[in-house]
């Protein structure tokens, strides 16, 4: 039996091209796919990557062999393949790594109506059924291919849900990261009163000016100088897969993602009073404060989209956000667009005359760390030795949601995880203060890297 534990993620599935994922691979996940799902369709579509057209083809082969059709979508951002899957209602699969180097490539699988597929939601059978290896009885009859372009239709549902139409008229710098925002930002902008500097809307999946992972701050030194360069408005920074957007303000400094959550949560809010908003553990208090000051009801979950979807799901919630720039709506079928958020905050600028740093400052309330990454061999003893720590001080809180969050009394708070995918544990920090959040950053991290 073959062991995929090392491709099989939490959330998708993943692995560098020729070692761990090929086309024979891909071929036995699209037919277990395809069973597991069952007909009368699955959409595909893939990103810019050399591997991607090649691996989706055997992934459609595979599903064809069930005697299920395939609707291929051809080149698309993950939030596109999520707009197929909901407006054909189809489950659909998207080959992509995101922002992984150009070695690796990978499957997110998804439902009809973009629901979910993660380890407790079909991975664990998909994974179990290709391991087997058990031979299948062929279909009476193999599935049709059909190829469907859905760039048109996605961009004008997008700006449906979002009016621009009266806004003032911005400079805007885009950087794409040679990702597939360079395929969708020229239709989903287009006729709107947005005057556009593209940064590397060239595709190529080899990457050649910086990886496509905006939350890493040396990809977007390129965007801060070129907002600051031209006198732009914002600055948005997409993903390889364009799926996550990054903001950056007139000045060309960073918008942290909880103030984008907050932002939009507002403007959500102001549509459906009273609504509900999931935001992950790791976003900034000021999220769900701000959610409950305009009168809607935060709620709070785990890291990870496929948890952030069931809560939506079982809550009803009009909008999610996480500290990684995945922004999620109902009115997108509860999945994640970081499109449909760029647009928001553009529209929010554009609806007023000041700067997006004047806009945004009143959704920044606390300093935070970023996301620190230590490597460990053992992440439970380190975990444990920090609970051990801090456990036993007077006032401190603690809870497990996800990894380890402490409440400290003096105020602040931090939260400890272990990666699903590589040895590190993840620090978070939040206080009131930078100097109150690099002391409790230096205490957690002389005790997990001790």
């Amino acid at each position: 039996m073959r062991d995929l534990s090392g491709v099989f993620k939490a959330y998708d599935i993943r692995g560098v091209v020729g070692e761990q994922i090929d086309t024979d691979l891909v071929r036995a996940i699209g037919a277990a796919f395809a069973r597991l799902v069952g007909g009368p369709a699955v959409v595909i579509g893939y990103d810019m990557r050399d591997s991607s057209p090649g691996l989706a083809d055997a992934f459609g082969d595979g599903v064809t062999s069930t005697g299920v059709d395939v609707v291929n979508i051809g080149l698309a951002s993950t939030d596109m393949l999520y707009f197929a899957s909901g407006s054909l209602q189809l489950p659909g699969a998207m080959f992509t790594a995101s922002h992984n180097p150009a070695k690796y490539n990978g499957i997110k699988l998804c439902r009809a109506g973009a629901a979910p597929v993660g380890q407790d939601s079909g991975l664990t059978e998909i994974q179990a059924d290709v391991e087997a290896g058990a031979e299948h009885a062929a279909a009476g009859t193999k599935g049709s291919v059909e190829h469907k372009d859905l760039l048109a239709e996605y961009a004008a549902y997008l700006r449906k849900l979002v009016d621009l139409s009266d806004i003032r008229r911005l400079k805007v710098v885009v950087d794409a990261g040679n990702g597939m925002g360079g395929h969708t930002v020229p239709s989903v902008f287009a006729d709107l009163p947005i005057d556009v500097t593209p940064l590397y809307f060239e595709l190529d999946g080899s990457f050649p000016n910086h990886e496509a992972n905006p939350l890493d701050p040396k990809n977007i030194v390129d965007l801060q100088a070129k907002v600051r360069e031209v006198g732009a408005d914002a600055g948005l920074a997409f993903d390889g897969d364009a799926d996550r957007c990054f903001v950056v303000d007139e000045n060309g400094d960073p918008v942290s993602p909880s103030a984008i959550t907050a932002l939009v949560a507002v403007r959500e809010l102001a549509k459906d009073p009273g609504g509900t908003v999931i935001h992950n553990l790791i976003t900034s208090d000021a999220v769900p404060e701000i959610v409950a000051e305009h009168g809607g009801k935060p709620v709070r979950t785990r890291v990870g989209h496929s948890f952030i979807k069931q809560e939506m799901a079982r809550t009803g919630a009009i909008f999610g956000g996480e500290h990684s720039a995945h922004y999620y709506f109902r009115d997108f079928w509860k999945a994640d667009t970081g499109m449909l958020a760029a647009l928001h905050v553009l529209a929010a600028l554009g609806e007023q005359p000041g700067t997006l740093s004047a806009l945004t400052r009143e959704y920044n309330r606390y300093a935070a760390s970023g996301e620190i990454n230590s490597t460990v061999t053992d992440q439970a003893g380190r975990l444990a030795a920090i609970r051990a720590e801090f456990g036993d001080r007077d006032g401190v809180e603690l809870d497990e949601l996800d990894g380890l969050t402490v409440r400290l009394p003096e105020g602040g708070w931090f939260n400890l995880r272990a990666s699903n995918t590589e040895p590190l544990l993840r620090l978070n920090v939040e206080a009131a203060d930078d100097t109150s959040v690099a002391a409790i950053r230096d205490e957690v991290l002389a005790i997990v890297r001790a």
